[in-house]
């Protein structure tokens, strides 16, 4: 009261004291641009104000229920109550999270018994999730691989992919990948754009389910591609985030990478447990890179942890106590084993009952790349056009390249999808 009225007195007001210091605070950040919005969030936050009860969510990059609901698997369930029975505590885990988790991602990725596990030539560690393991890794090439600073991508590759490594300072250049007249994988294109790659590139493959277009290389493509690769002493890293989700099988789905390390590639990996254990809040993940003798392994390790340090010290607990959990109990982990086939499976259906429902609604064009692409998402072929009026006339929401997210897709909508869709295309 009695500063009221000394500034009363002054003939100033209190609004008039705090305006400067208001203007000074502001003018820290004037220069700063409105960023575009992010196009996945951007369906979502579109979806939600529209008032259609027919309206269906196709960008959602996460596992949906037939009911169209978040699904926890039964498997996590039993391994969450078991870790809160067990009463653990909350310390800080190590710079590169739980040892126990490590050896398992890593195992589940090369396979029970691998020798590169056994004979100590892995330099795994768990990360935040695939974000966070895509990040260590580029981190770690952008400091210290000998070869040029670029990474090759394929195209179209994950958006993070690319502003992941922009922000450590690589450089993104792009080989052929998706062919959209056949809605199928370039192979001929990748071929060549690879043997033009200077010796000594890096080259980021999808293990499994590539994202976005579903599409991926038969294996004895793959056998290809790897001879290729190496003949070209081009070192490959594997972003494998869907292991067990694409097809049902953990072990048809790492085939790409043990074919690459059996054919003699050392390798980067990052893998991430958000789909294939549904664990996308826990960001539970792992980065791995393969040495040629456990002196290497030892000096990059070292060299992870330098760069993990001031990064984020060391990554949370719980998720990757879950996934330790159910890969370390025999009975947890056949039960996850089934709970993933469930899920791929639920995937799978989907597509052949769109396929289908096209078929019943009359369409003449050809589609067999919704069966024939595997994982969680579709690239359709649908042009930007076509992806508007979807949006428009029937409430349909998805991006606008046409790929759609299979987990959107339900008993309940998949018959008004193929309606919807087949209106727009014929």
């Amino acid at each position: 009261m009695a500063l009221l009225n000394s500034s009363r007195r002054l003939g100033l007001s209190l609004r008039s004291v705090a305006t400067p210091a208001a203007a000074r605070c502001s003018s820290w950040w004037s220069n700063v641009e409105m960023g575009p919005p992010d196009a996945i969030l951007g369906v979502t936050e579109a979806f939600k104000r529209d008032t259609n009860p027919k309206k269906i969510n196709l960008g959602v990059g996460a596992y949906r229920d037939d009911n169209g609901k978040p699904f926890v698997l039964p498997s996590v369930r039993t391994a969450e109550k078991e870790l809160v029975e067990a009463m653990m505590d909350k310390e800080y885990a190590g710079i590169t999270g739980l040892p126990d988790f490590c050896t398992m991602a890593a195992n589940l990725a090369l396979g029970e018994g691998n020798r590169w596990v056994q004979d100590g030539l892995n330099v795994t560690t768990q990360c935040i999730s695939g974000t966070g393991s895509l990040r260590v890794g580029a981190e770690f090439f952008s400091k210290f691989f000998t070869g040029p600073k670029v990474v090759w991508l394929p195209t179209p590759t994950w958006g993070n992919h690319i502003p992941i490594f922009k922000h450590a300072g690589m450089e993104v250049q792009h080989y052929r990948y998706y062919d959209p007249s056949t809605c199928g994988f370039d192979f001929e294109g990748a071929m060549q754009d690879i043997a033009k790659m200077p010796e000594r590139s890096l080259i980021m493959l999808h293990a499994c389910a590539h994202n976005p277009t579903g599409v991926d290389p038969r294996p004895e493509q793959w056998k290809e591609m790897s001879s290729l690769i190496h003949k070209k002493n081009i070192f490959p890293y594997f972003d494998m985030a869907y292991q067990g989700f694409a097809s049902g099988d953990c072990e048809r789905d790492a085939q790409a990478v043990r074919q690459f390390l059996d054919d003699g590639h050392c390798i980067a990996l990052s893998q991430s447990f958000a789909k294939n254990m549904g664990l996308y809040g826990e960001r539970a993940g792992a980065f791995s890179l393969i040495c040629s003798d456990k002196e290497e392994a030892a000096r990059v390790m070292s060299q992870v942890k330098i760069l993990i340090r001031p990064m984020y010290s060391n990554p949370p607990i719980h998720g990757a106590r879950i996934v330790s959990k159910i890969l370390g109990t025999p009975a947890l982990k056949q039960q996850w084993l089934g709970d993933v086939k469930l899920m791929a499976d639920r995937i799978i259906g989907m597509r052949t009952k769109l396929r289908d429902g096209l078929a019943r609604e009359g369409s003449t064009r050809n589609w067999q790349h919704i069966t024939d692409q595997i994982g969680m998402f579709c690239f359709t072929g649908m042009k930007p056009d076509q992806v508007g009026r979807l949006t428009s006339e029937f409430s349909v929401y998805l991006t606008k390249d046409g790929r759609i997210s299979m987990a959107g897709v339900t008993s309940g909508n998949v018959d008004y999808l193929a309606h919807a869709m087949h209106q727009v295309t014929k």
